[in-house]
């Protein structure tokens, strides 16, 4: 099917009058209906939504009871045509017991019933008055016969056949317990986790809730769906707030409007494939399979849909800079963080090495200013003085009078010991050891000078005690965008995992919050078209070689390394995100077309990776030999290519 691993879901929040089972059941169809015109495979109601939660004792009320049997019969034979998976919360009494039960229907028939396990009796709520928990079938299901159908009751894991997903279903208390069922059923495959809830409001529970929500869905690796009874539940000593989330491994796909008056439904799409990949890469969530599955006897229950859920859009946002922090109110201090990695891991070096001396190149660009600052910052911290940085600015044929400028100015401000040495003559003189014809603007012209300027980092390094710190950064390794035993090498390398849309990044935090009073400096660095200046400039002095035109923009080509290698995904879903993240900025045409390019230069240019310098870790993703990623460097990259020719 081509849903690109998504499940499309949706939780309900109906206007309901409390106890009028007839009313209840007619919102329930009108939302199951706009459910499946939505496409959506899967629909979850908040907790007794037939009845209303808040019907106190009417609940011992036997024609309160029959009724909500006799409505759901009603919905079976009205939703015969209807393609969603639904859960619906109602009060069933089971061998002269009272449960609160999440009834799973589809197709017009009942697939399942999972009742409610832990039942709260403290403060506002008193539930065992009436209701019983369904602990004593969660240790062995039983089958009962439902209107004319004999179901499965208890603890339950409905196990789609023709789409990639597992569903647990808990009830709203049930999350709040200190080991949640749907921890268990996470073990035993569910990947997405229902639960119907009716979460009463007060100051303060909505954002405790979402934490909830969020630090189960996280610890679970799941997709969550929470489905909350609203504002027309009774009032007479409690309100709710139709408090509903869309979750998946901690993030918040789609989220209700509180006090909302009307019904509501949230629509998202979970992305399976990605739970999936994460849980493979998760070795603690397999291990604990082995030894916390026992607990609930679940039974599992297999289903199928007769539809054929084709997904052409996503509602849910994919962010087309994933490694760049997203939230304002956090971000300052994920900015902050980044630079107390750099600068922690560069101070750990340094104290153990005992050398209290770097040696840093600077060009005026992006990658080496970062670099500086994260090197300041460390001097600071460990009060060794400034002009223990050695920084040394190399001019050759490709650079400009702005980047010149700018590094003059950088060293200058920070107050570090600079240096100035131009290579022009060095490289000349090796063309003609050589025999290189200078006129030729090939790789050999570019690489002497790459390499020319290491040589002198590391003999004025050796000269002066000192290390000489790296500056390439995470999409430069990605790309193979350096020269081997090059820039691409140092003793240290600062910058090796953080990608160069977060390098950009970070620099306009630095400039915005004028770190150092550098402010006019760093927006002109970050105004500059990224270069390695290794190509003679044009007439004006203005920078002839672009790597973005060369190899493609970075914001493209980290967004196809974060879904890569975080997630595994396969090239066709990379471009369907990628074309959903930039749907207003590049044609298909263009996203593909660098895509490949991706591709081509990730598998080809291994062999520089598996000898880089040590560096620190900062994101998710890493291209680290000696931790994330391990690839042999002769790896094809054929397959991948396929599949986008194709």
């Amino acid at each position: 099917m081509n849903n690109y691993g998504f499940l499309k879901v949706a939780a309900a929040t109906p206007k309901i009058k409390v106890a009028d089972t007839i009313y209840n059941t007619q919102e329930i169809l009108r939302l199951m209906d706009e459910a499946s015109e939505q496409e959506c495979a899967l629909l979850v109601f908040p907790e007794l939504s037939l009845t209303g939660y808040t019907c106190g004792d009417l609940f011992q009320q036997r024609h309160l009871l029959d009724s909500a049997v006799e409505q759901l019969d009603f919905i079976l034979q009205s939703s015969r045509d209807n393609q969603v998976l639904t859960l619906i919360g109602m009060p069933l009494s089971i061998k002269q017991r009272l449960y609160n039960c999440a009834v799973a229907i589809l197709k017009g028939r009942i697939l399942g019933i999972v009742p409610k396990m832990h039942i709260p009796n403290s403060k506002e709520y008193y539930e065992k008055r009436w209701f019983n928990s369904g602990f004593d079938y969660a240790k062995e299901s039983t089958v009962i016969e439902l209107l004319g159908q004999k179901v499965s009751f208890g603890s339950l894991l409905f196990e789609c056949t023709d789409l990639p997903f597992s569903l647990g279903v808990e009830i709203c208390e049930d999350l709040w317990s200190p080991i949640p069922p749907s921890s268990y059923l996470s073990l035993k495959g569910a990947s997405i986790i229902a639960n119907l809830s009716a979460s009463n409001e007060y100051v303060g529970k909505s954002d405790y809730r979402k934490l909830l929500i969020s630090q189960q869905s996280s610890r679970c690796i799941c997709g969550y769906i929470y489905a909350s009874a609203g504002v027309h539940e009774s009032t007479t000593d409690l309100v709710f707030g139709g408090d509903s989330a869309i979750y998946e491994n901690g993030t918040s796909l789609k989220e209700s409007q509180l006090f909302n008056r009307e019904s509501e439904l949230i629509i998202s799409e979970i992305d399976i494939e990605r739970l999936i990949s994460e849980r493979q890469k998760n070795t603690s969530f397999s291990e604990n399979t082995t030894f916390l599955t026992q607990e609930l006897n679940t039974e599992i229950i297999n289903f199928s849909y007769v539809k054929d859920f084709r997904l052409s859009t996503l509602s849910r946002e994919i962010n087309p800079l994933p490694f760049v922090p997203g939230e304002e109110k956090t971000l300052d201090s994920h900015c902050q963080e980044i630079f107390s990695i750099t600068t922690a891991a560069l101070a750990k070096r340094l104290e153990h090495t005992k050398i209290d001396k770097v040696v840093v190149g600077i060009s005026g660009g992006l990658d080496s200013t970062l670099a500086l600052l994260s090197i300041v910052q460390t001097f600071d911290l460990l009060n060794i003085e400034r002009k223990n940085i050695l920084a040394i600015t190399m001019p050759g044929f490709g650079t400009s009078d702005l980047t010149y400028n700018y590094a003059r100015d950088l060293m200058e401000k920070l107050g570090v010991t600079s240096k100035e040495i131009n290579i022009t003559e060095a490289c000349l003189t090796h063309f003609k050891d050589i025999e290189h014809d200078k006129k030729i603007l090939d790789t050999t012209y570019e690489n002497v000078q790459a390499r020319e300027r290491t040589q002198i980092l590391m003999d004025y390094a050796n000269k002066n005690n000192a290390l000489v710190m790296g500056t390439g950064d995470l999409s430069e390794l990605a790309l193979g965008w350096a020269t081997y035993n090059g820039d691409h090498m140092s003793m240290y390398s600062l910058n090796s995992g953080i990608p160069k849309t977060l390098v950009q990044f970070l620099l306009k935090w630095a400039a915005d919050n004028n770190m150092y009073g550098l402010k006019e400096t760093l927006y002109g660095i970050l105004d500059m078209p990224i270069s390695p200046e290794l190509i003679p400039t044009d007439k004006e002095g203005a920078i002839k070689q672009k790597t973005e035109d060369l190899v493609g923009p970075y914001e493209l080509h980290d967004f196809y390394l974060y879904y890569f290698l975080r997630y595994g995904m396969s090239p066709k879903k990379i471009l369907f995100l990628a074309e959903t993240a930039f749907k207003d900025k590049y044609p298909k045409e263009t996203i593909l077309k660098w895509l490949k390019v991706f591709y081509h230069r990730f598998f080809s240019q291994q062999f520089k990776r598996s000898c880089i310098p040590d560096g620190p870790k900062v994101g998710s993703v890493s291209l680290s030999p000696r931790g994330d990623w391990r690839m042999p460097s002769d790896a094809s990259s054929s397959i991948w290519l396929k599949e986008l020719e194709e």
